[in-house]
């Protein structure tokens, strides 16, 4: 299927919006960086691709192109539909701002978005972006990166959720390093200048008294 694509982008044809649909969802996670950059943002209005499964790369170039080409659609209930394959790409602010629009968004959706972006969201836009799927955030708790997320959290905050959330961070928990090696104070060092200083002194002393002796 990759030497085919490749084979038909080197004959001078676009991925318009019949090659995309002919590639479909099983194969779109094969076209490589130039190839999707080539690709129409008003293509993706008239195919339907999943790219959940593709790689970080894949998501990060098509998101904001989807995004382009759905901007008509921000303010209708169907919105969430059409960007939501894409979302694996999708950067902290934009999710911020759907977490105000009550998307309802699955457990699923949420493990798959961007690992950054997730991270720097709080319980409440989290909270915001899943609606009435709140509860699925208890099923994916114990995974990555979900996981990570909950522990990054105050619990005090996950409380709030009232899912039963539990590994975050214990109000007043502070992690202790003690130095390896205490560094020398001003006085030791004080110390050893000066009998750096008398060292010359102290040899010559011991050398009269060897040869008077």
């Amino acid at each position: 299927a990759s030497a085919v694509i490749r084979r038909y982008v080197a004959l001078g044809n676009t991925l318009n919006a019949t090659a995309l649909n002919a590639i479909g969802a099983r194969y779109v996670c094969l076209l490589n960086e130039t190839e999707l950059k080539a690709i129409d943002s008003n293509n993706l209005k008239l195919t339907s691709l999943n790219v959940s499964a593709c790689s970080q790369l894949t998501k990060d170039i098509l998101y904001p192109k989807a995004k382009r080409a759905f901007s008509d659609q921000r303010n209708a209930p169907v919105y969430y539909e059409l960007i939501q394959p894409y979302l694996g790409g999708a950067p902290a602010v934009d999710l911020r701002a759907l977490s105000k629009d009550n998307m309802n968004m699955n457990g699923s959706t949420l493990a798959m978005l961007r690992r950054d972006s997730l991270m720097s969201l709080t319980p409440s836009e989290v909270q915001g972006l899943l609606g009435i799927n709140l509860g699925d955030l208890r099923k994916w708790q114990n995974q990555s990166p979900i996981r990570e997320w909950v522990q990054k959290q105050k619990q005090s905050d996950l409380d709030n959720l009232h899912v039963g959330l539990t590994g975050g961070t214990q109000e007043g928990y502070m992690n202790i390093v003690s130095p390896k090696f205490q560094p020398p104070s001003s006085a030791s060092l004080g110390a050893v200048a000066v009998t750096l200083h008398l060292l010359p002194a102290l040899l010559i002393t011991l050398l009269m008294t060897l040869v008077l002796s």
